[in-house]
């Protein structure tokens, strides 16, 4: 197997991980739509279709989708995209989506396009829904950055280092904007969903920005690209930044936070993030770690606005 240096997507052809990383690149981010020829294509490609829940589900548990892919019968093989058409016609012409509540998709089985559409405002603007989830800054701030990113994607990582600075020290330190993180782990990143179930574990002692920047620091130490890690690893970052460590070990090993890492990955489908980083400002979607100069020109856009 063949893996892109830049996302850790793996493939068969090395020809083809090149082709990931020069994507990669050129978008800073990392993405599930150059997954054609991917090792894992299968999962990837037949997400795009599926309702909202069995979509979480396989996100956080890739090894028994893998499971049932390759315990399937050639007509089992044949009857699941089949099966999966015909529910999304049907899907279609059933399910009733509420705008005020996203996530009513992955009750109802709503499907990722059907949402994302109902979630489009004129003007290119996403409902995107805040839930409950950690904030960083004035909770009346008249801009509200919603981030949904992958602890162990190296593009949010860079995100983190060159651009997080700057917005918190010019916007959300003085009042002007507000920042909501949310998961959306990405299923070739290991060592994603135990950091997103980590970071809500430490959000139980206060704590949930000095683990989310422990866990980009770590991996920063160690060099660029997509660091490999566990959830040993993560307990050990714990540790360092002073967390009572008996307790957050008992919640990150009890996947306490399982259900509320699976929403947040729901709501950024209903949101249709496809990647990581991806960050909405007053519902204005920036896909990738793009430089503080993309951010700055529409959140004074957004302030502006509020300011006439």
């Amino acid at each position: 197997m063949f893996v892109c240096p830049e996302c850790g997507l793996g493939y068969k052809e090395a020809e083809w991980a090149k082709k990931c990383a020069t994507w990669c690149k050129e978008n800073k981010s990392c993405n599930l739509k150059i997954t054609k020829h991917a090792v894992n294509k299968k999962l990837l490609t037949t997400m795009k279709n599926q309702p909202l829940q069995q979509k979480t589900e396989e996100l956080a548990n890739p090894k028994k989708e893998k499971l049932n892919a390759q315990g399937g019968t050639g007509k089992s093989k044949l009857f699941l995209p089949i099966a999966i058409v015909l529910a999304g016609v049907m899907i279609s012409g059933s399910v009733l989506y509420t705008r005020s509540s996203p996530q009513t998709a992955a009750n109802t089985g709503g499907t990722i396009q059907q949402v994302a559409s109902d979630n489009q405002q004129a003007g290119g603007v996403v409902n995107v829904s805040a839930d409950d989830d950690a904030a960083l800054g004035n909770p009346d701030a008249p801009v509200t950055i919603i981030e949904f990113s992958d602890f162990q994607c190296p593009f949010c990582r860079r995100f983190w280092k060159e651009t997080l600075p700057q917005i918190k020290q010019t916007y959300i330190d003085t009042g002007k904007a507000r920042l909501i993180y949310r998961d959306f782990p990405l299923s070739f990143h290991p060592g994603a969903i135990p950091s997103a179930e980590g970071t809500q574990c430490a959000r139980e002692q206060d704590k949930f920005w000095e683990m989310h920047d422990a866990i980009f620091e770590e991996q920063e130490k160690q060099g660029s690209g997509t660091i490999q890690f566990t959830a040993d690893d993560v307990k050990k970052w714990a540790a360092k930044i002073g967390l009572n460590t008996p307790k957050f070990n008992k919640c990150l090993d009890s996947r306490k936070y399982k259900q509320e890492v699976e929403k947040d990955i729901a709501d950024g489908w209903a949101a249709g993030v496809t990647g990581t980083p991806a960050t909405f400002i007053n519902g204005k979607l920036i896909v990738g770690a793009q430089p503080f100069s993309a951010f700055k020109v529409i959140i004074d856009e957004e302030l502006k606005k509020i300011n006439k």
